[in-house]
């Protein structure tokens, strides 16, 4: 890979206990990491005991990770686009225990969808709602930075266009602290045509004249079940899905994206190590 710097890794288990995670994530030959900060089906955890945090600190720099190659995720639970009042309040508290947590473990991102009102409101309130939500999370936890991902547009979910994570960064009060991910099989299935050099360096281009290039700090990596523009939030193994190994060579050729985490979700787990060295070596 020359000189460039090109993190890839994947989303991998933090299964009895978050200090377990680099030590999965470095068994597949990741140079970067994802991983949830606690239960992501609960809205509740118990606080980090200092060993634990202590141990994940030690386990990060023992296998080569930092805050420029990880970036964790938040629980599917957290609708900050919702018109229910509790589970709008319940969402926030739950983000802000989660970036809290970011912060704890010497991370500086955490990634997130920006939720749904479910229809029941129109793009402009709903996208109001959600940045009203990030107003509340920054004013509960110091340091950290809120990420928002694209989606496919599954539903009536916000972020299927680049331009709705532009408009809630536009609208929060501390915009330095919130950041964009995007995810390759959300793009697609969004429509957004990735699968060539040309189509990928047309969703670059609108992102830098969005958002902006520094805002987009992180990529998932993953192929797409569902066709152009299906809005299908389905993965599929980096090369076998509808985007194909040349949407991601041209990706992973893209000197604009060094220094970003990449992160497979892919559904084929026992594949990750495999993946991962393909990806690399398009880089190169």
């Amino acid at each position: 890979m020359s000189n460039r710097t090109v993190y890839v890794g994947a989303h991998v288990s933090a299964s009895g206990g978050v200090f377990n995670a680099p030590a999965n994530a470095a068994d597949i030959g990741a140079t970067a990491l994802s991983l949830f900060t606690r239960n992501q089906r609960q809205w509740k955890a118990k606080p980090y005991a200092p060993e634990a945090v202590d141990a994940f600190k030690a386990a990060m720099k023992a296998h080569g990770y930092n805050g420029d190659n990880s970036i964790p995720h938040s629980s599917y639970l957290v609708n900050l686009g919702s018109t229910d009042d509790e589970i709008w309040e319940k969402s926030i508290a739950g983000l802000a225990d989660e970036l809290s947590r970011t912060v704890q473990l010497d991370m500086r991102w955490l990634n997130f969808h920006p939720g749904t009102s479910k229809g029941e409101w129109d793009e402009e309130r709903t996208l109001a709602r959600i940045a009203a939500g990030i107003d509340r999370v920054h004013a509960q936890v110091q340091g950290g930075v809120l990420v928002l991902e694209n989606t496919a547009g599954q539903g009536s979910a916000m972020g299927n266009r680049i331009e709705h994570l532009q408009r809630i960064i536009e609208l929060v009060k501390d915009p330095d602290r919130v950041a964009i991910c995007i995810d390759t099989c959300h793009a697609f299935a969004a429509g957004y045509d990735i699968r060539t050099a040309g189509g990928w360096d047309e969703l670059i281009k609108l992102v830098e004249g969005t958002t902006g290039l520094d805002k987009l700090v992180a990529l998932h990596l993953n192929d797409s079940t569902g066709g152009l523009g299906s809005r299908k939030d389905r993965h599929k193994p980096i090369g076998d899905g509808e985007i194909g190994l040349e949407g991601f060579r041209a990706i992973m050729e893209d000197s604009r994206l060094d220094g970003k985490p990449m992160i497979l979700e892919t559904p084929e787990v026992d594949r990750w190590p495999e993946e991962i060295a393909l990806l690399k070596k398009l880089a190169s």
